[in-house]
């Protein structure tokens, strides 16, 4: 019997005013709760990949990443700034096509995405330890602590918490009183558009690239 994420093969996203996407409608609606899901951007994969590099002489599995986060691609514009994804089963690591990824969070508990939130914690913990000369021996529990006294703020707040800050929270963590040589800039830097998708035969959704919704542009307005 196929899992309930093996069942999902598309799904429609716009983009908030947060300037990230959020899941609209899925393929399976049984097995998905759509309510404050959201969903990664290519600009964020690619960000994830180069947060995770140096983490990788810790034994930060690429595996587990790709397994935690399903892969779409565009096909084609909705209109009213929604845009249709379809399932690819490429790897986030191993192409150069813009892909999306939602996070498998059909077990919010034991899945595929809460096994790489672990994953990368201990890693970084891992890496912490070994960069920091800590009085005692900094730990997963104190990580998770912190961070849990953001999500419950946030809870509390009433404010969905997208996926991919929950991501960075852990793989740019620093504790207070500490810093890190290249980890002055604690925002995304700032990248080239994404002005067109390679290898996309739809031909709607190649108009998709001349789309100000898909340019995620970063820039403030000036004063």
């Amino acid at each position: 019997m196929p899992s309930a994420t093996n069942q999902i093969e598309w799904c429609t996203v716009r983009l908030g005013e947060d300037l990230n996407w959020w899941v609209v409608e899925v393929s399976d609606d049984i097995h998905w709760d759509v309510d404050g899901l959201s969903i990664i951007d290519p600009r964020q994969i690619a960000h994830l990949i180069d947060l995770a590099e140096p983490l990788r002489e810790y034994n930060f599995d690429q595996d587990i990443m790709d397994q935690a986060f399903i892969a779409f691609k565009i096909q084609k514009d909705l209109g009213d700034g929604l845009v249709r994804l379809v399932r690819t089963k490429e790897s986030f690591f191993d192409t150069d096509e813009p892909l999306f990824g939602l996070p498998d969070v059909v077990d919010e508990e034991n899945g595929p995405y809460a096994d790489f939130l672990n994953h990368v914690t201990r890693v970084r913990v891992n890496m912490l330890n070994d960069i920091i000369d800590f009085e005692q021996t900094f730990t997963v529990d104190e990580l998770e602590e912190e961070l849990r006294e953001e999500e419950n703020k946030n809870f509390i707040e009433g404010r969905s918490v997208h996926m991919f800050n929950e991501t960075t929270n852990i793989l740019d963590y620093v504790p207070a009183g500490w810093e890190l040589d290249g980890d002055d800039n604690e925002d995304v830097e700032e990248e080239e558009e994404i002005d067109d998708y390679p290898d996309i035969d739809d031909e709607e959704a190649k108009k998709i690239s001349e789309s100000e919704n898909l340019k995620w542009e970063e820039e403030e307005e000036k004063a």
